[in-house]
């Protein structure tokens, strides 16, 4: 079954969280992603607000940006949130946006070298190993969780581009897309993700792993629109952001329709499809409760 979500988006001020975490526990969603988005709201904070006022739904945040963050800080604080949620917390960790990084004084000058660091060091650690590690940018002598987490855990990279996403398939236990991958970009960094697993010798490349291989689980953002001015909504979100000449980006309509640009992406190599309202959605608990109760039904 393709694994369904949806997204708060840190254009809704912090305490509208709490209202949305709770409907998307009530309404049976299975995911809920949040966004560390400079300069609005921090990831950490709003995932453990948002696990402690639910029960079942899994939260996400994509992404931690690796350059505001010393990975010990990181692996810290994701090791917390799975041992006192264990099962739901699910982090994915990227570049983040380099003008954001910029305007911090935290731009590297090679993102990939860092992220390669950072994604190395996390698992790691996560693992509960002790390391001492003198790279370009992660500096650790002789550093151990004293609380990792008590089951293995995924770490997800976010990533775009090519390097990016060879990457990904290397080092790291899964991918985030953002809402900008049709399903035709979404089958080529399927393709490139399994080419960085061919080349680290990884087991089980591609979503179709066999019994005893690790698959590399693919999360892919939707934008969506629905009711009357979804429509007119999602075109200006996209010409907000450059892509309205990208053939076969998002999807505004009914649960019919909705959930069929879903299942493209899942045709295309998507593991777990996450929708994403507009900036200006005017309803963030009913989008939830229509991806949760009218979505989920029609997608296999």
């Amino acid at each position: 079954m393709t694994g369904l979500g949806a997204v708060f988006r840190p254009q809704l001020a912090p305490e509208r969280l709490r209202s949305v975490a709770q409907l998307a526990d009530d309404s049976g969603l299975e995911e809920l992603w949040l966004w560390e988005d400079c300069f609005r709201e921090g990831g950490i904070s709003t995932a453990a607000a948002a696990l402690a006022w639910t029960e079942r739904v899994k939260v996400g945040v994509g992404l931690l940006p690796v350059p505001l963050r010393n990975v010990a800080i990181t692996a810290m604080e994701a090791a917390t949130l799975y041992r006192m949620f264990p099962g739901r917390p699910i982090l994915a960790v990227g570049h983040g946006v380099q003008d954001w990084m910029g305007q911090v004084g935290a731009r590297a000058e090679s993102p990939v070298t860092l992220l390669r660091e950072h994604l190395d060091a996390l698992r790691a650690l996560l693992r509960g190993d002790r390391l001492t590690v003198e790279g370009r940018y992660v500096k650790l002598d002789d550093v151990a969780l004293d609380w990792p987490p008590a089951e293995p855990v995924p770490v997800i990279a976010g990533v775009t581009g090519p390097r990016s996403l060879r990457l990904a398939g290397e080092a790291a236990d899964g991918t985030l897309l953002t809402a900008s991958n049709s399903p035709e970009a979404v089958r080529r960094a399927r393709q490139l993700i399994d080419e960085g697993r061919q080349t680290a010798g990884r087991a089980g490349a591609g979503a179709g792993a066999g019994a005893g291989t690790e698959a590399h689980h693919l999360v892919v953002y939707l934008l969506a629109a629905t009711g009357p001015d979804g429509p007119a909504r999602l075109k200006a979100e996209l010409a907000a952001e450059g892509l309205e000449s990208v053939p076969d980006l998002g999807v505004a309509g009914d649960a019919g329709a909705v959930a069929k640009a879903v299942q493209r992406l899942a045709d295309a190599g998507a593991d777990t499809v996450v929708l994403q309202p507009t900036g200006d959605e005017p309803d963030p608990e009913g989008f939830v409760r229509f991806v949760a109760e009218e979505v989920r039904p029609l997608v296999p």
